[in-house]
């Protein structure tokens, strides 16, 4: 028998050419997109972002300009006769058991509180930016001997230390001084989330590729590794502002903190917990000045950290 050849035809499904052609086109009218302008926009869309930026905002305001929201004299202006006294004309608050205007008070430490804040974070963020850039970068022995500084640091306790070194200094107390004993121990905890990203950014095709085109390793390392690890630094940096003015707060509280010619809202605290049964609003209004301005920040600072995490923004 002789072989037949059998040929058997292909199907071929019909397409539209003009539909596999755009697949990988780029779409010319769509906006260009980055880490910081997707967190941007991510964050317009947040109602807790408009909740506490105008907060924040306010709290500065009333920080920079007292003199718009009260003439009152938060010291010069006390008198015995109006000592646990309730709200009066012109004192919507009411007044301490010395007879100062406790909004008058408020107002005027907002700018302490709020001083110290940015002092240590200052202070914080500079120190744990170098120490944790360098650490995470350069490596090797570098990064053991900073690691291990920074190991020791991060296991004392900065309110502690705060208290040690404010009892030393203790006729030096001032808003530099005790700034400066929170701060010194309060690095850590940046140098290490900066040290951890960029031991993961430093690894990336990009950091290779300037390496092999003869970038230098300091130029790399400030141009574009630092760049792109900065983003939990900001995070970070807006809980520990929060942290900063709880902490001066505490340190007043417990009297080794700024003296009390001093407005400041733990001073105010300190003075008002003998009277919370003959007067409680005179330590329930600091207080609750100090509790908004902290969640405020720490507020802000959850809406940063999920706006710059792309898996938290898929989840939503």
């Amino acid at each position: 028998m002789a072989n037949k050849q059998v040929s058997a035809e292909h199907f071929v499904a019909p397409f539209d050419e003009n539909s596999v052609l755009g697949v990988d086109a780029v779409r010319e009218e769509s906006e260009p997109s980055n880490l910081w302008l997707d967190a941007w926009r991510d964050m317009r869309r947040r109602p807790m972002f408009y909740i506490s930026g105008i907060l924040i905002l306010l709290v500065i305001f009333v920080a920079i300009f007292p003199g718009l929201f009260t003439a009152e004299p938060p010291n010069d202006n006390c008198l015995l006769v109006n000592s646990n006294g309730g709200p009066a004309p012109g004192h919507p608050l009411g007044f301490t058991r010395q007879g100062c205007d406790i909004f008058s008070r408020i107002v005027h430490g907002t700018s302490t509180s709020l001083s110290v804040g940015l002092l240590v974070i200052a202070m914080t963020t500079i120190l744990g930016i170098l120490i944790g850039a360098i650490a995470g970068f350069y490596g090797r022995w570098i990064d053991a001997v900073l690691s291990r500084m920074g190991d020791i640091f991060f296991a004392i306790p900065y309110i502690l230390a705060a208290v040690v070194i404010m009892s030393v200094f203790s006729h030096y107390r001032s808003v530099i001084v005790i700034s400066l004993a929170i701060g010194i121990f309060a690095w850590p905890s940046t140098a290490r989330v900066l040290r951890a990203e960029v031991l993961r950014v430093k690894n990336s095709d990009f950091v290779m590729a300037s390496t092999a085109i003869g970038v230098s390793r300091t130029r790399i390392l400030w141009r574009h590794v630092m760049p792109n690890s900065i983003a939990p630094v900001i995070v970070i940096t807006t809980m520990s502002l929060a942290a900063a003015i709880v902490a001066e707060a505490t340190l007043s509280f417990l009297g080794v903190g700024l003296p009390s010619t001093f407005m400041s809202w733990g001073n105010d605290i300190s003075q008002a917990q003998s009277d919370i049964r003959t007067n409680p609003m005179a330590l329930i209004w600091p207080s609750l000045a100090l509790s908004i301005t902290v969640l405020a920040f720490i507020m802000m600072g959850e809406v940063i950290r999920d706006a710059l995490d792309p898996k938290a923004r898929a989840t939503r």
